[in-house]
Order: structure tokens, then sequence, then C-alpha cells
């Protein structure tokens, strides 16, 4: 048994009442115990956190860790010429050691920045090693292997076979799924509409329900994308899924930049889950999602970074900022306010990965995934009388966090990353991109 106490904190709780109090965090093994004032409880770890802020730890619904490496090797480009021209390829290139380095960069990013959860969607091959990448970090994910039975502009090494694509998810799941008493997930990952056969899809749709696990894609990102869509299928992105069984409470869409009223009833009334990446749909010139129509729906929406080459960075506080902000101009200063917006960033994420009861929030008996912040710095200041969310959202930046707690263990204890070689990490990654570019020229379409 190991415990922690954290002492004389401000603590933003995300409960029901949203409350924020200030007092102390007593953790046991991989849950907290009990928050209170003047605990004295004896413990493995005493962390100081009086001037501290502590909150739950982000969770980032989408999440590329294969494509860290890739970071700025596709800079300026539009969606479809982005995958075409690079992205692919450089999936196409990738070998056991750059999968497992590109996951752990990523993943020594998100820690450093107080992401406690990701939803991460790999690529074709080798995802077995950034599952790896993920056991050994302690981060919680929901993971997957991407799928793609269609293509005709795609590399040879990511097409699929569907039989095949199909088994090696299922292998995948059987291995990893419950790993660490929960803490890694499966998700089955078909990579969008685009890219998947019918066969592949409703497979996917049945397996999802057999195993009781979510189903992350892409939807909705680009308007030629759509037009892709309508073209083939006769219909628009969301009804097609929605027409074959795919929407529900299972599945979680990324980007949903371009949808009509109907795909927005739907997505409500089935219980999908929308993963809003702002950054990355900046970049990409994709378009900025109606965010604020979605929650008039009642959709359920949480955020992401989306991967490393369309942001460049897996930073929560930029994309709580820009989620906010960018929506003022047309929706007026008061739409999508900082309390919203860091909703979505925490107990939103949890509900989208279907964990709100385990995570998402500070409460005595769900999970000890935390981060604390300190806000004592020029640019946060003067801190008297502001509501401490407002600080984080529009002030604060990843710098600021100290230490970031997962299942009850410090993945990072004052800015001392615990379960990464950051040295090693960063010095493997520059080496394997470098093998992955002179790749590139016999990349075979």
């Amino acid at each position: 048994m190991s415990s922690i106490l954290i002492k004389n904190a401000e603590i933003i709780t995300m409960n029901i009442n949203e409350e924020i109090i200030a007092g102390d965090i007593y953790i046991v093994d991989d849950r907290i115990r009990e928050i209170g004032q003047n605990l004295s409880h004896a413990a493995d770890k005493v962390i100081d956190a009086t001037g501290r802020t502590v909150i739950p730890g982000f969770i980032q619904t989408h999440i590329h860790l294969c494509q860290t490496l890739f970071r700025g090797q596709a800079d300026d480009l539009e969606l479809m010429d982005w995958l075409k021209q690079r992205i692919w390829p450089l999936e196409a290139s990738h070998d056991e050691e750059s999968i497992y380095y590109s996951a752990m960069l990523g993943i020594g990013e998100l820690i450093q920045s107080g992401t406690t959860t990701v939803v991460d969607m790999e690529t074709v091959h080798y995802t077995d090693f950034a599952f790896q990448a993920i056991a050994e970090s302690g981060i919680r994910a929901l993971a997957g292997k991407v799928m793609m039975d269609k293509g005709k502009e795609v590399p040879v090494r990511l097409r699929e076979n569907t039989k095949e694509s199909l088994q090696e998810s299922v292998d995948l799941l059987e291995k990893w799924h419950r790993y660490d008493d929960g803490r890694i997930q499966y998700a089955f990952c078909p990579r969008f509409v685009v890219s998947c056969t019918k066969e592949l899809l409703t497979n996917v749709r049945d397996l999802s329900a057999t195993y009781k696990v979510c189903v992350h894609t892409h939807a909705s990102e680009n308007a030629n994308e759509i037009l892709l869509v309508e073209k083939e299928h006769g219909m628009r992105n969301v009804v097609y899924l929605d027409h074959i069984g795919l929407a529900n409470e299972r599945l979680i869409l990324a980007h949903c930049v371009w949808l009509d009223e109907e795909e927005k009833r739907i997505i409500a009334e089935r219980g999908v889950k929308v993963s809003h990446c702002p950054g990355s749909n900046l970049k990409l010139a994709s378009g900025v999602a109606e965010v604020p129509s979605l929650l008039d729906h009642q959709a359920h929406v949480s955020l992401g970074a989306d991967g490393a080459p369309c942001n460049n960075n897996l930073d929560m506080f930029n994309e709580m900022r820009l989620a906010a902000i960018i929506q003022k101009p047309v929706h007026g200063p008061t739409a999508m306010n900082a309390r919203t917006v860091f909703r979505m960033a925490t107990i939103g994420g949890a509900r989208a990965v279907g964990m709100e009861k385990e995570i998402g929030s500070i409460e005595a008996g769900k999970k000890a995934d935390l981060a604390i912040l300190n806000l004592n710095d020029f640019h946060v200041y003067p801190s008297y009388d502001i509501d401490p969310i407002s600080r984080i959202v529009y002030s604060a930046t990843r710098a600021d966090v100290e230490s970031t707690i997962v299942n009850g263990k410090l993945l990072m204890d004052n800015r001392q990353l615990k379960t990464i070689d950051k040295a090693i990490i960063l010095k493997e990654s520059n080496f394997a991109i470098k093998r992955l570019m002179k790749k590139l020229e016999n990349v075979a379409f």
C-alpha cells in the first residue's frame, strides 16, 4: 500500500457543485481516500501545496501519439494534402522503435502539461509498441490501432485487408484492454469514413457492442472530406455513421467542424461524444466547430490537441484558451466562458470515455488523477478576487504544472519526470525521425 498526502492546497474539485475549497487530499494506492482540512494521516509522501492549486488531471479525447515524431514535418497544408503528401507516407515509414519513441515523446509532453488521460489513435502497424510506452509511462489511455481498408492514394504499407485489420485489432484488445486494473483500455479506431469500407465499419460496430468498448474516429473535419463521403454514400458523415448503426454512446468523433442541424440532432440524441480540437482545426484551415450550437443541443463535447504535426503541441492549456476565444467574435464575449471550457477539459472528458464515476473530478473514492499547479508568477498575477478557473483557462501555461499524479502515482514531481528518461527520449526521437525521413523516397503507392 502506498500513500500521498497533499497539504494546504486550493482544490478545484469539479464535483457536481464545482466547489473550490482549501484543504488537504489523502491518497491511498490509486484512489482519493479523503478530502478535508488539517488531515494528519501518515503518508509515504507528503506534498506541501501551500500557495498551489490542485486540479483534476486533464483528459484529452483525441491524440495521435504515433505522429509526435512528425512535429514540424507537415506544416502549412490543408487536411487532405497534409495526409497524402506527408502524414501517410511518414506513418508508412514507421518501425517498432520509432513508434515507441514517438509515443514516449508525446506522453512526456502530456505529463508535463498536466494531462492524465488520453484517447489515442495509432497507425496501422506496430501499435503494440505504443501500448508498451503507455504501460511504462503510467499515463491513463484508451488507445487502438488505426484501421484503413480503402483508398487509392494511400501508401501500400497502410492498405489493409479488412479481416486482418479486424483480427489485429481484436488481438490487441485481448492483450491490452483493462491492463493495470483498467488504466489502459482499448478503443476500435477506424480512421474515417473515406478510408473504411462498410464491411469494416459494421464489424467495428458489432465488436464494440460485444466487448463494450469505445469507437474512436474522425468525422466532418474538412469540407472536402464531406463531399467525398456524399459522393460515395449519398449522405453526410454523421448521417452515414448513424445509418450503419455506429452512432451511439460509445462513439467518440474527433473534430465535427462541418455539421448540419440533422447531424447535431443525431449526435445529441444518440449520445455520441464530440472531441473538439481547435488548435488542429485552425492550423489545417479546416474551420471552427460550432461548439456553442452543439452544447445548445445538449451534446457531450470534450477537448483534444490532435497530433503534433497539426498543432504543433499537445498542450491542454492552449486548447482551452483557443476553445474559449475563437467563438467570441461570432457568439459574443460570454460564449464559451472559462468554466464551460474547463469542464470540457476535465469531467467532460471523463464522460466522453464513460469514466465520469472514476476520473474527471477530485472526490473521495475516485481515482487519484491530479495535477498540481504553481500559479505564482507574473503571467497569472494579480490573483486577488479572480476566479481561479478563469486564471487557468486564460492565463496559465503548461510550465505552471509542478506535479502530475495518475492512479495515485507521481509521474512528475516538482517538474521532474519519474517514469520517463527525458534525455534518452529526446536523443532517440531525433535518431528515429532522421531514419524515417530517409525512408520517405522509397514509400510505395
